[in-house]
């Protein structure tokens, strides 16, 4: 469900993000395999969406979608007002950091990345490959609230994970819903 609304609408996961124009690598859909699977390299990756900024030379954005239900942090503290993140956040983060360091692996002497065809024809579309960002769309802030309260402890586990990370910058479906309602009502 998620992924096709995605599919539909690229420009909430990039331009919504840090206000720069994206749209999806090949012109179609955003899901895309980064690297192959052999027995040489290993299991293949693939990535919810993969997209590049608009402009002369365009940057790269690799992001993992869950859904808006999945939970953020663990239901059972860890000690008395600490909360861990969820199975699902931290997978998805370690997914898009694996998938990010394949792909920069597969391409590490180039600064600049070239998009073919399957024919091996280029599109004439350069990426470059210098710290694609990486983003994890993941489960609701309301997971926090009770009875129109928020839990502070929840809440600040929850900031304290996702502002650590390196890299990856970590958003819930309502924050990026909100956004793409500033973009609209702006425009």
């Amino acid at each position: 469900m998620w992924q096709a609304f995605f599919e539909a609408n690229q420009w909430i996961v990039g331009y919504g993000l840090n206000l720069i124009a994206c749209e999806s690598i090949n012109d179609g859909k955003p899901e895309c395999i980064t690297t192959g699977a052999n027995i040489f390299g290993g299991a293949g990756k693939r990535i919810d969406a993969i997209m590049r900024s608009k402009g002369l030379i365009s940057s790269t954005l690799f992001c993992e979608i869950k859904t808006h239900d999945t939970e953020l942090l663990s239901k059972t503290p860890y000690r008395a007002g600490v909360y861990r993140a969820s199975k699902e956040l931290g997978g998805g983060v370690a997914q898009v950091q694996k998938t990010v360091s394949k792909a920069q692996q597969l391409i590490s002497s180039q600064f600049l990345a070239r998009i073919y065809e399957e024919d091996g024809t280029p599109t004439g579309t350069e990426l470059s490959t210098t710290r694609p960002r990486q983003v994890v769309v993941i489960g609701s802030l309301r997971e926090f609230t009770r009875n129109g309260a928020v839990n502070p402890e929840k809440m600040s586990s929850f900031e304290r994970y996702r502002t650590s990370i390196q890299d990856v910058e970590v958003i819930t479906f309502d924050e990026l819903y909100e956004r793409a309602c500033f973009i609209v009502e702006d425009h």
